[in-house]
């Protein structure tokens, strides 16, 4: 009996869609465009973390320590630093691998090269290259280098330099860039959600009128209240599931399209991304598409169907 009703209200809804084509098309567009830009934006995101993936590998703390710091001494601090929750990657720079990074930079200025020649040691210390695994905790790992863990064996503070406040102001500014950027897709995305459901909602209240003088036979004949509004339920379930294919669709040809652009510019291929993640993406998209068209057409049900 169960099954027998589910294809019986399966039926009445596409019947209801297809008398009402017009209005349905119109819907089923809005909410098209409504998933397309919703998609977009998690393409946008994909985007947006790959260029900030980019930049955070480029940010770190380098901490530069005298020149006559032991070796044992700093591999210490680095494996203190490695310990820190906050801490992503610990890359440690000899005094001697420092003065050749030196020479690589500077080989075309032959007076900076002589001038080094002439001092006749080495006057870089070893270094350390630290990378946070957010940008905000860049700060607690600057003030656990003021403290009294990276002393020596015998007390002697052998860091000379960190130079946390020098790169402070980039990471300040992409740490505002993530947040800012959340919050922003997260207000479009809902006002994008509100529309959606307030058209559906006016589509589904215009089909009830249309249909009014069947709902008042239906009533006659004793059907029941989940019966008589079970269709209208899966014609917006309906509408949300074909608005979420049309859009599938769309990003197909769209993302092989600016694949190769969003890869020079981005360092990351849509396309590839698109390939890669689509039946998370699918699964995302058409079920955002039917639960809009679910609860719209619930509250339209609820609002104009008073049965």
């Amino acid at each position: 009996m169960l099954i027998v009703n589910i294809k019986r209200i399966t039926k009445s809804a596409i019947v209801n869609l297809w008398r009402s084509r017009i209005v349905s098309l119109s819907s089923v567009l809005v909410m098209s465009i409504t998933l397309f830009v919703f998609g977009s934006l998690i393409f946008s995101n994909a985007l947006l973390e790959s260029v900030l993936t980019q930049i955070k590998s480029k940010v770190d703390i380098n901490v530069y320590f005298i020149t006559s710091a032991n070796e044992e001494d700093v591999l210490v601090i680095k494996k203190s630093l490695e310990s820190l929750s906050e801490v992503g990657v610990v890359e440690y720079v000899s005094s001697e691998q420092a003065l050749d990074n030196f020479k690589t930079r500077h080989k075309d200025d032959q007076l900076t090269l002589q001038a080094l020649e002439e001092l006749g040691t080495n006057p870089l210390g070893a270094a350390l290259n630290i990378q946070a695994k957010q940008t905000s905790q860049y700060e607690s790992i600057a003030r656990f280098l003021e403290g009294a863990s990276v002393l020596s064996a015998d007390g002697q503070n052998i860091i000379d330099k960190v130079n946390y406040n020098q790169n402070k102001i980039v990471i300040d500014r992409i740490s505002k860039i993530i947040i800012a950027t959340e919050r922003i897709g997260f207000i479009v995305t809902l006002l994008l959600v509100i529309m959606s459901i307030i058209i559906t909602f006016n589509t589904i209240r215009l089909t009830i009128y249309i249909s009014k003088e069947e709902i008042s036979v239906m009533r006659l004949v004793g059907a029941s209240n989940k019966y008589v509004r079970g269709p209208f339920v899966v014609e917006g379930m309906i509408y949300g599931l074909v608005s979420g294919l049309v859009t599938l669709i769309v990003f197909l040809p769209l993302t092989y399209y600016l694949g190769s652009f969003s890869e020079k510019l981005f360092g990351l291929n849509m396309f590839d991304h698109y390939l890669g993640n689509f039946f998370s993406i699918s699964f995302i998209i058409l079920s955002s598409g039917v639960f809009l068209g679910v609860v719209s057409s619930y509250l339209a049900v609820r609002r104009y169907l008073h049965v």
